[in-house]
This record gives structure tokens, sequence and C-alpha cells, in this order.
């Protein structure tokens, strides 16, 4: 989620209203009262440096707005282990550990050897970048990173569980974690996947498409734009809402916030 499109330091005077409703509502979520900061102090430099380093790339990063959203759920759930599919360099990573400092987790690592916060990650530039952040954030006794592809990582990581697991990693294989996190039962009971990017403006012109899309399926006739563009990645984050609508263990809400942010949670078993 781009970052910059909660950024409430930029000019209120010249924005649209829709800019605004997100400036107003950062603003609004900041709670001073909390035990560890609503925005950890160093996230605003995070961004900073993805925007020097990674340009057009640091719409990856979550929002501040985001990150308060999320952290209010990982205090909602009580979680003490946190799974994230897709790090970046770190951004949601350090609001994930700060949520989980509230909750009262202690960092390093528990009797498995597993820190609370696992974070995968493909890319070992990201993950350096990511690793040093979390340093400078304090938190990097709470986060072990994964480097590699998240099929492999997720399938070595399948005997454990986690209270909260956030989605945020190559779109069209959301589909392919969900049925390796449902299937091997990552996901505690009163859990939560919290999947990003999941109404692209490639994605929602399939809109009354049945899934899986035929190959003669007709879209929507409205352009693809925004990021990314391509009808084959809208296609497949399509295929991946409509198999978490339908599956039948799960019940998942689509917020319309930024680029779509999809909640699913398991449903009590029979």
């Amino acid at each position: 989620m781009a970052f910059t499109e909660t950024d409430t330091t930029g000019d209120y005077e010249n924005v649209s209203p829709e800019q605004l409703r997100l400036f107003y509502a950062t603003k609004a979520s900041i709670n001073p009262n909390l035990s560890t900061p609503s925005i950890p102090p160093t996230v605003s430099q995070v961004h900073a440096d993805t925007v020097a380093r990674q340009g057009s790339l640091a719409i990856m990063a979550v929002s501040d707005y985001q990150g308060m959203l999320q952290n209010f759920f990982v205090g909602l759930l009580e979680a003490k282990r946190i799974l994230e599919v897709g790090t970046f360099t770190g951004a949601s990573a350090i609001f994930f550990a700060s949520a989980l400092q509230r909750n009262g987790v202690s960092g390093g690592p528990d009797a498995h050897g597993n820190k609370p916060l696992t974070c995968l990650e493909i890319s070992e530039e990201y993950a350096a970048i990511a690793r040093q952040n979390f340093v400078q954030a304090g938190v990097d006794d709470y986060i072990d990173i994964v480097v590699g592809d998240a099929h492999h990582s997720l399938a070595e990581l399948a005997d454990q569980t986690f209270d909260l697991i956030f989605l945020d990693a190559d779109k069209p294989s959301y589909t392919a974690y969900c049925q390796v996190i449902l299937n091997h039962h990552m996901l505690a009971p009163s859990g939560l996947i919290i999947a990003d990017n999941t109404a692209f403006n490639n994605v929602t012109p399939f809109i009354n498409i049945p899934a899986p899309v035929a190959s003669d399926a007709t879209p929507l006739d409205v352009p693809f734009s925004g990021f990314p563009e391509e009808r084959e990645h809208g296609q497949a984050i399509h295929e991946f809402n409509e198999y978490i609508r339908q599956e039948p263990s799960v019940e998942a809400v689509m917020l319309p916030l930024f680029t779509g942010i999809t909640l699913v949670r398991l449903l009590p078993s029979d």
C-alpha cells in the first residue's frame, strides 16, 4: 500500500476530499495513551529511505494508517505470533513488532527457537535492508527473516501456528499460499489472515466473472490503470478473491481501502 496516500506532512489545502479523509483518519487514529507509539518512531525514516532507494516501488510499503489498522487487529486478537509473507523494506514488520510489544510479548526465541514474528522475503536485497531497519527500530529480537521463495518457506513452516498472517507478496500466488495455510492449519482457530492489494484497478473489471476465468471471458471495458497493469495479474487476484469467498472453512470480507484489504477468519468447525 502506498504510504504516501496517508502522508500527514502534505499540503492539506491542495488535496482531494478522498486524500483529506485519509489524512484525517490517520491523525484521528493516533492514540497518545498506548504503551508503544501508534506510529513507531523510525517508520518515517524507513519510508523516506525506501523512496530514495527504490523510487516508484516505494508504493509497496504500508502506510501509517494501514500499519495502525493492522496493529488494532493484533491487539484485538491478543496475538502472540505473526507470519508476514512479503516484507519489502520492513515497515509493516516494525508496526507488527510494536504491536506485539504492546501485547506484552517478549522478544527473542521461544522454546522452539522461533521469534514472535516470522517474515518471508524472496529478495536478499530487501531482506538486508529490512534487517538494518529492524535494528534501528530496536525490534530485531522480535523478528526472524526467512529469505527465499515463499512457496517453499511456507511448506517448511507448515507445522507452526500463527495468530495473524499478513499476505503481501506476489499476488498471483495468494491462492496457493492460502491453500497451504488452511490445509496445514497454520492459522489459529481465532486468528486472522490479512491479504493486501486484493482490489487493484486491474482486478475490479472482472466483477461477476466466474472463476477460474475462462480464456474468452470479457471483463468490463475499462482501462487497466494502476500498478501493476497486466490483465493476467488482475485475473489471478480475482480468482483468489473468488476462491476465498467460496472456501467453506472461512469467512472473508474485503475492505475497499486503498487497493483492497481482505480479512479472512476461520469458521467454527462442526
